[in-house]
Order: structure tokens, then C-alpha cells, then sequence
């Protein structure tokens, strides 16, 4: 195979045991990758350092390169080396730019992606502004080193290199400049799914499936063999808050942290497992994506926190890489000074790479694991989906299940849609089609009419809540595939003008963590079961995303979601009086006509109610653990503990009970007044913690009842209030 000194054939290392890693030392922190990409050329002038046994990717390479590489195969291993020059030696190529001076500034690593850079932007000139140009040495040297060092970073972290991911960028850039519709060869229809009610008794006669019921209870079948990853690489910032989304409190009554609502919750699940099983120290891993950016805190909430309970080793953590920012059409590197290059998230879609690179997917299935539960990292009301969602999965076999919610038409959000192939049922799948792709396809099929409601007045297309249930066995093939479970990137720059070629600010490749279905369909063909789980709006959709004065600008254009803490906080309140109501407690559900407006957004006037997770996580639990009894409107009650029974409670005020895991608390006609705990807005100009101004109010906890029970064995609370040990 020949192969011309200005392609860049990407190849990759094949160490496939894990732990072998590359360490990466930069002027910034030491960074760990499990392989290292290289580039090759048959020039032998170029400074490639490293030889290594490597694989032939097939989807790195450019379509102009494609005939190159016809006789090819993606999957077969090939035996090639790249073998070390001179360094001190400038190349011929790169000397045109940099001088010998320069050039010897460098570290070996620096040289190499240096020269890679400069040779991949022969006869393309998109990367100049980057090696151009060049003070002479002695002036800003340690900012050359910054630049180049950053480079090879850039390299390293990518699948393929850089040149890897500029090329890709070229190819999604130029489709959308050209307006390419990617649906083309595709038409549209509603998959198969599931449509769960809380209080539905019946199963959904258009789905000719299960109970809320039912779905639940053949979820608890499976609780043991499930992990979850929560995926966690965004800071708060567009929420107004400078540090990372998993450390905000969820609710002013507990405190309590979106992390630790995870963590309790999968605790209560090891519980149920245990009670359901027989079994004894049953521990379900969690994995955590983070960023650069999140990744330092939260590791410091983790350790600051004890993990919050779990197990040393029971949570894993994988970080993900930035990516190199794009200034324009040609996918020039964007710079934020002439020595750093501006990087952005690439996207959670990065979570199946990281998961197969560490080895946790193949760790999971040879533990017999057989599900994979993907969470957001703020919206604390999906937690109550899980297991009813992970009964679908079982029942009908699901291979990927997306928990969704009713979804206006029109509404901007996507829809997990059934692509049909129009000439090849192969490339059929069932995947997440966002809403300004959604209408323009239905447009041009059937009565052409777009995406509209249909009669029960939402669109039949389910909005995507982005929470997902994936089984192990499918998903370890997918990975295993030639991918390794990068999906497939996008782009979505804002252009300057009508010409299409200059951006408003500088955009980059991203990656969805919900694109999975394309490697599904690409590994698995046909024989992927793929579908969807329904549930009502106020039962698993709120999340906290918006800054809370996007949040009122929202409100005052006539929006019922604006996202902020206050809005995520007050829904977790209402699902929780709805919640108390199903199990027969006298409880006001708060209506949309009944909200209040508090610092700007509407709000519940109350009852307050958290359901921790140790209280109960399924229906029946509170069913069973509540009986009788009523709430004020303006109360607040807070439930803590396994084996806690609350009958014929009368709250006019507030009341925290927390039950110790081996404590057996029945309370039984407790009677409560007292002064409570009320809202107070943030007076204009006040100076607080921004973790309190995002929400636009405070808590007076002006008084309350606590029951808090630790000591072991079997308790009463009468009417009184009075703790009676019994035992």
C-alpha cells in the first residue's frame, strides 16, 4: 500500500488490556490515555516519535482518501512502524514556517504534533494563524512550548488525533454550509414503546402493554444486576453558578445535593435487592463522567462527603477531553491567545468511549450485570422512572429503552422517531431526532402536514428526557465493534452572514451520549431492540439548567418550564403530594393555577414534601407506608427511613422524621401545629451566596418538629410526639 506524504493515515495502538497507560507530561497536569494514536507518512523526514503495533481505522479517513485505502478492511490489524529521526533536526516542511531556534525549544512530544499539524494543513492553509509567523527565540518561548504541548494533548485525547478531528470537521462543516439534510434516504414513523400513569390501573390500550404497576414490579426483578453512570462533565454557569450542577442542594428542606440523591437512591435499590434476593452486601456501581472542569470538585464532594455512603471503590470516575474549538468553515483552529488554543466539551456522548476504554462495560458483564442506567446530572425527578422504565426492558426485551415524556408538537425538544430506510432495511433504526430535523422530514411524507398533535393533543413523536436504559449484552458487542464507542459527531455552528463561512463565535464537533442507535445499527443491524418508556411531565421531567433571570424572561413570554432551582424544586414538592394523595393522605396538589410567584418564577405555595429515597422508591412502599392522615397547605414534612410507617399524620406546621436503617418506627396519629417554614424572597440587591441567589428565595425555618431515631430496634410516636422504644 503506498501511501503519499501529504495523507495522514490515522492509526491506532492495539494494546487491548487495560491499564497500559500512556502518560502525557505537559506544562499543564499529567493526563492518562489507554492508547496512543500516531500518524504516518512515507516521508521519512518527519519526526514521528513512537513505534508501535497498530490498527487501520477505516473511519478516520477523509472520503478523498477512500480509494487509497480500498482494499483495506477497518477490522484487520496491520503491522506498520514509524521510526524516530533526528529531532534536533528541523524537517524540510516544517522548517518553511519554524525556525531551527524554534524548533529546538520543543520537546519531542511538542515537535511531533507541531509537524503534524503543519503537514496535515498542506494545500489547505486553515491552521497558519497557528504556526505563522513565529517570534524569533527568545521572545515568548514558554508560551511556544504552551502551544505545542497543547497540541499533542489535542492529539492524544482524540480517537485518530487531531488531524483525525479536523478532518471529520472539514466533511460536517462543508454539509452544513450546503444545507445537507442527513434524512434524506429516511422516513419517519412512532417506534414501538410504553406509555406508564402513576395512577393508571389500566395499561395504555395503545401501546396493548403494562401497568405502572406492573412495569415497577418486574423492574425490582432486576435491581441487582443493573449499574448506573451518571454523566457530570458541565459546571453551572448557565445556571449562574460558578461550581459544578452535582453539588447543588435539590431542596431547601433536606439540603441534600443531586449527587447525594443519586447516591441514597442507589443505596435504597441495594436495599430492595437484598430484601428481594436473600442476598447479603449486594453493592451497585456507579460511574461518573466528569470534565477538566468538574472533575477536581467532584472528587472534593465525594471525599468531603464520605461518598455519601458508599463503598470505598463502589464509584468510579472517567474524565473526558475537551476538544479544539473552530473559528470557520475550514475548520481553523480557533485561539484564544497566540500560545493557547480555545477547547469546549465535546458532548456526554463521550461516556461509551470512556466506559469501554476503562474496561467497566467488559468488568460489568463478566459480573453477569445485565442493564446499564444512564442519568442527567439535575433533574432529581427521573429517579422515580428507574425502575418502572427498567421493567419495560425486561418485559419486552429492550436493548436500549429511552425514558420519555408527552411532547407538544412543535415544542423544541427532540423525539425518539423510527428512521426507515427507504432502500436498504439495514440501515433502519430507532434514534433521537432533534425537533428542527423532526418537522422538515414529516413534511415531506404522508399528508405533509409536519409535526403536529394528534388527538390527545400532544405530538405522537415522545419528547427524549435524555435518561437511558441500555442492556450490557448489546451494548459490550456495540463497543467491541471497530467504533469503541465513539459515535457519530455534528456540528451546529452560528454563522455571521449568508456566505456560511465565518461564525458568530467559535463552534466544534459534539457528541451526543443518546446517538448510540447509529452503532447499535451499525454493529448489530436489524436484530437492535430499540423503544421508549412514557411518563407523565410531573413524574420524571424537571430539570434545574436555566439562570433565573432566563428563567423570568421565560415566565414573562408565557413558559410553564422555565428550568431554574426554584421551578426543579417546587415540581420535586408536587410529585410528592401527588405521591401522598395516591396513597390516601389528605393533601392539596398544587395546580398551574395555583402556583405562586416567588423571586420571579411560579412556585408551589406548599405542602413541602421530600420522599427521601431510604423512605421509599417505589409506589408500593408508599402506599404501604403511608395511611390516612392530612397535610396543610402550608406545611412541610420530610420521610426518612426503611422501616418507617407514618398513619394518620396531622401536620399544620413542619416535621422532619429520619429513621437509623435498623430502627422499626411506627408513627401513629401524630398531631402537629407549629409556626413551620415558609419562603422569603431575595430583597433587590442583597448580597448572597450565588447557590442561594440562583434561586431567587430563601427558607426561614421558623420552627419545627424533628424525630430522629438512630439507636437500633423497634419504636412508637403517639399523638404526642413522644418516642416509645417497645423492644
Amino acid at each position: 500500500m503506498k501511501l503519499q506524504s501529504a495523507l495522514a493515515l490515522l492509526i491506532w495502538g492495539t494494546n487491548q488490556y487495560y491499564g497500559n497507560a500512556f502518560a502525557s507530561t505537559s506544562t499543564s497536569a499529567s493526563k492518562y490515555y489507554h492508547s496512543t494514536p500516531l500518524a504516518f507518512h512515507t516521508d521519512s523526514s518527519l519526526p514521528y516519535l513512537l513505534t508501535s503495533k497498530v490498527q487501520v481505522r477505516g473511519g478516520a479517513i477523509a472520503p478523498s482518501s477512500a480509494s487509497t485505502l480500498a482494499s483495506t478492511s477497518t477490522s484487520t490489524s496491520t503491522s506498520l512502524s514509524a521510526t524516530i529521526d533526528d529531532v534536533d533536526v528541523c524537517p524540510e516542511m516544517v522548517s518553511q514556517y519554524v525556525s531551527s531556534d524554534n524548533w529546538s525549544l520543543l520537546s519531542a512530544r511538542g515537535k511531533q504534533a507541531l509537524a503534524n499539524l503543519i503537514t496535515g494543513d498542506e494545500g489547505i492553509g486553515a491552521q497558519e494563524h497557528v504556526y505563522k509567523d513565529w517570534p524569533e527565540a527568545g521572545v515568548d518561548d514558554e508560551g511556544k512550548v504552551q502551544l505545542t504541548e497543547q497540541l499533542a494533548d489535542l492529539d492524544i485525547s482524540y480517537p485518530g488525533g487531531l488531524a483525525a478531528y479536523l478532518s471529520k470537521a472539514r466533511i460536517l462543516l462543508k454539509e452544513s454550509a450546503d444545507g445537507t439534510n442527513p434524512f434524506t434516504d429516511f422516513s419517519a414513523s412512532v417506534p414501538s414503546g410504553e406509555s406508564l400513569t402513576y395512577d393508571g390501573e389500566e395499561p395504555d390500550s395503545s401501546t396493548g402493554g403494562m401497568t405502572f404497576t406492573e412495569a415497577e414490579q418486574t423492574g425490582l426483578t432486576g435491581i441487582k444486576d443493573v449499574a448506573f453512570v451518571l454523566v457530570a462533565g458541565g459546571l453551572g454557569e448557565r445556571l449562574g453558578y460558578s461550581g459544578i450542577k452535582l453539588s447543588l442542594e435539590t431542596n431547601l428542606l433536606t439540603n441534600k445535593s443531586y449527587l447525594e440523591i443519586y447516591v441514597k437512591y442507589i443505596m435504597a435499590m441495594q436495599h430492595k435487592a437484598e430484601l428481594k434476593t436473600g442476598e447479603s452486601n449486594i453493592k451497585i456501581p456507579l460511574v461518573i463522567m466528569t470534565s477538566g472542569d468538574t472533575d477536581p470538585l467532584t472528587r472534593k464532594l465525594l471525599k468531603d462527603n464520605d461518598n455519601f455512603g458508599m463503598d470505598e471503590g463502589q464509584i468510579q470516575i472517567v474524565c473526558q477531553d475537551k476538544v479544539a474549538a473552530l473559528k470557520d468553515s475550514k475548520a481553523g483552529l480557533s485561539l484564544k491567545s497566540q500560545w493557547e488554543i480555545e477547547t469546549k466539551p465535546h458532548g456526554h456522548g463521550d461516556v461509551h468511549h470512556l466506559l469501554y476504554r476503562e474496561g467497566h462495560v467488559e468488568k460489568w458483564e463478566k459480573e453477569g450485570r445485565k442493564h446499564v442506567i444512564f442519568l442527567q446530572d439535575t433533574n432529581a425527578l427521573v429517579i422515580n422512572s428507574i425502575l418502572p422504565t427498567l421493567g419495560v426492558s425486561i418485559a419486552k426485551k429492550f436493548d436500549m429503552n429511552s425514558i420519555c415524556i408527552p411532547r407538544l408538537a412543535g415544542e423544541a425538544a427532540g423525539a425518539i422517531t423510527s428512521l426507515e430506510h427507504k432502500t436498504d432495511p439495514e440501515k433502519s433504526l430507532v434514534i433521537n431526532v432533534e425537533y428542527n430535523q423532526l418537522d422538515p422530514l414529516l413534511k415531506t411524507q404522508g399528508d405533509c402536514k409536519g409535526d403536529v398533535a394528534d388527538e390527545s393533543g400532544y405530538s405522537p413523536y415522545p419528547g427524549n428526557a435524555n435518561n437511558i436504559v441500555i442492556g450490557v449484552e448489546a451494548y459490550a458487542k456495540t463497543l467491541r465493534g471497530e467504533d469503541q464507542g465513539v459515535v457519530v459527531e455534528f456540528v451546529n455552528p452560528k454563522y455571521k452572514d449568508e456566505t456560511r463561512t465565518e461564525f458568530k463565535k467559535a463552534t466544534r464537533l459534539e457528541c451526543m451520549m443518546q446517538d448510540i442507535p447509529k452503532l447499535f445499527q451499525k454493529e448489530l443491524g436489524s436484530d437492535v431492540n430499540i423503544g421508549f418508556t412514557t411518563f407523565d411531565r410531573w413524574f420524571t421531567f424537571s430539570p434545574a439548567k436555566n439562570s433565573l433571570e432566563s428563567g423570568i424572561e421565560a415566565v414573562q413570554k408565557g413558559s410553564i418550564a422555565p428550568g431554574t432551582m426554584s421551578s426543579a424544586e417546587s415540581d420535586k414538592y408536587i410529585q410528592n403530594q401527588r405521591k401522598l394523595k395516591h396513597a390516601g393522605m389528605d393533601v392539596k396538589v398544587t395546580e398551574p393555577e395555583d402556583l405562586v410567584t416567588i423571586g420571579g418564577i411560579p412556585v408551589t405555595p406548599g405542602p413541602r414534601i421530600i420522599i427521601c429515597p431510604a423512605f421509599a422508591i417505589t409506589q408500593e412502599e408508599v402506599v404501604n407506608k403511608i395511611q390516612g392522615g392530612s397535610i396543610t397547605e402550608r406545611s412541610s414534612l420530610v420521610l426518612e427511613g426503611q422501616q418507617l410507617v407514618v398513619k394518620n399524620l396531622e401536620l399544620d406546621g413542619a416535621l422532619i422524621i429520619r429513621a437509623g436503617p435498623q430502627c422499626e418506627v411506627e408513627v401513629d396519629g401524630l398531631t402537629v401545629k407549629n409556626k413551620g417554614f415558609e419562603l422569603e424572597e431575595i430583597p433587590e440587591g442583597a448580597e448572597v451566596e450565588e447557590a442561594v441567589r440562583i434561586r431567587g428565595y430563601t427558607m426561614a425555618k421558623n420552627e419545627v418538629m424533628e424525630i430522629i431515631i438512630e439507636e437500633p430496634g423497634k419504636y412508637y410516636v403517639g399523638s404526642d410526639g413522644v418516642v416509645q422504644k417497645v423492644d
